[in-house]
């Protein structure tokens, strides 16, 4: 059925489908405009921090942009393979089954995207009012206020419409690489004029500290901070024009290009600021502009608003597509597998996104809560690519349109074990902070989904929600897929116990 058709049988629920509007050049938007968010504007100090010198942070740049490329190459595999929206949770489901699945799903519903929301858009909203408060710390309030006004308007946009979301990450992906760009091209005016000081090799490896192999570590993760996001277009695969050829050209686009971007950005840092300087610095861009760009700072903040914009409605497009595929498994309520009757977009879906992304925000230390998103974000990444090599073994003459050389998934994991060995050495705490979260899905997952046999009264209560959801969303059940055809018995236990009265 293409896209955005709607059809039913007489008499029948209406039925329609996510529709196929993400050609090439937006796929690419997509990959590009999560990866580059706050974490460029963020994460060089982090690095530079745990290195000790401009030389190895440089390196760590390079590096964490060749990890993600091996890493994209694996998900490419997996993207035409098992052509599921959902990603990482709709891999590890196939290859391990649902309580795999389900952790994945419930650590990243309710830690790593809201929390990576709230940081954007609280990023957002302080570089906005930089210069309504220029000489202090925008007030709490005030911040907290714009970035939900910004987080609300986004969520508007992407319910409304498929096309105004993805034309939005188009543009704003443009302007954060035109501002990328403007930066890179002032750089290379002060090496062309001399000034290049830090980045001699004498300098460059002048180290003020030793780094120890947990530092390296910890830099490693800041670094993955930034490019987090290069695994988000194969959440949206079902959207995608012609996925076989689409995604992996547009991971092969995109990748190589932040990973340029990101290393002569840093570059460009260095050729106005020294080591302190950045390391005393709360906001990298701006200290940058007002070094070098004169009566045009200015542009800096606006640039870095606009770059975490493009960000959130990137989040928010690609995370709601999580919970949308977890619900059509079984593993979420079923409200959240429903799309408008109209507007083919997952409004609950998006809506519990949002509502996660405003708690976050009221109650947490988003700034704290990072340290475990970037955690349990690699150990979903790790776990995901075994998941590659166990479906070689399990199903070796599946069709798979790519199938990228062993070594790759290898080399993968073999820094994937470095970095969480490491941190889990160097910060015990934060890891096993993290590992609690994920496990506080186990009981939830054997009483919402492996207990079947509900009492009426629970699933009369999840019929009377799934029909509200419906009429106050205009919601209906998607044309295939786990909601309706074929579904795993584990999965049937989130239903309610009229399917006919829920669909109605």
């Amino acid at each position: 059925m293409a896209g955005g058709e709607q059809r039913g049988a007489p008499g029948g629920p209406e039925r329609v489908a996510l529709k196929k509007e993400i050609g090439l050049v937006s796929a690419c938007a997509i990959i590009i405009g999560n990866i580059i968010g706050s974490g460029i504007f963020i994460s060089p100090k982090g690095v530079l921090e745990h290195t000790g010198s401009v030389g190895l942070a440089l390196i760590i740049w390079v590096l964490g942009g060749g990890v993600a490329a091996l890493g994209s190459l694996c998900y490419a595999e997996l993207g035409v393979t098992i052509p599921k929206s959902g990603g990482d949770y709709s891999y590890v489901t196939e290859v391990f089954g649902g309580l795999a699945g389900f952790l994945l799903l419930w650590s990243a519903v309710l830690i790593m995207y809201p929390t990576s929301l709230a940081v954007i858009a609280l990023t957002f909203s302080n570089y906005v009012l930089q210069p309504v408060f220029p000489n202090c710390i925008p007030p709490y309030n005030a911040s907290r206020i714009l970035s939900m006004v910004c987080l609300l308007l986004l969520t508007w946009v992407n319910s409304s419409s498929v096309r105004w979301a993805t034309r939005i990450q188009d543009i704003f992906t443009a302007g954060k690489l035109l501002a990328l760009a403007l930066i890179i091209i002032v750089g290379f005016i002060q090496i062309f004029k001399g000034n290049y000081e830090e980045l001699t090799p004498s300098n460059a490896f002048n180290f003020w500290m030793t780094p120890s192999v947990g530092h390296l570590a910890l830099a490693f993760l800041q670094g993955s901070f930034a490019f987090s996001g290069w695994n988000f277009l194969n959440y949206v695969t079902e959207e995608l024009v012609d996925p076989r050829r689409n995604l992996p050209r547009a991971i092969f686009i995109s990748i190589p290009l932040v990973t340029f971007v990101y290393t002569f950005t840093n570059i460009a840092y260095f050729t106005a600021m020294s080591p302190q300087e950045l390391l005393s610095s709360n906001a990298v861009a701006v200290t940058f502009g007002e070094k070098l760009l004169g009566y045009f700072s200015w542009v800096m903040p606006v640039s870095v608003a606009l770059s975490t914009f493009g960000g959130i409605n990137g989040y928010l497009f690609t995370s709601s597509r999580l919970c949308f595929s977890g619900a059509r498994e079984g593993h979420l309520p079923s409200l959240l597998a429903m799309i408008h009757v109209k507007h083919c977009t997952p409004i609950p879906a998006l809506l519990v996104c949002c509502l996660a992304t405003l708690i976050i925000m009221l109650v947490g230390d988003t700034y704290t809560l990072i340290n475990y998103v970037s955690f349990i974000n690699y150990l979903c990444y790790g776990v995901t690519i075994i998941g590659l090599i166990v479906l070689r073994w399990k199903k070796p003459k599946i069709f798979r349109p790519i199938k990228v050389n062993l070594l790759v998934p290898i080399t993968y994991l073999a820094f994937w074990a470095f970095l969480l060995i490491f941190s889990l050495y160097s910060e015990p705490v934060v890891c096993g902070v993290g590992l609690i979260i994920i496990l506080t899905g186990v009981p939830v997952f054997f009483l919402g989904v492996y207990w079947r046999n509900k009492p009426k009264c629970v699933n009369r209560l999840i019929e009377s929600m799934t029909c509200w959801g419906q009429k106050l969303c205009f919601v209906v059940y998607p044309q295939g897929g786990g909601a309706e055809e074929e579904e795993a018995p584990s999965a049937r236990s989130w239903r309610p116990a009229s399917e006919t009265a829920a669909r109605k």
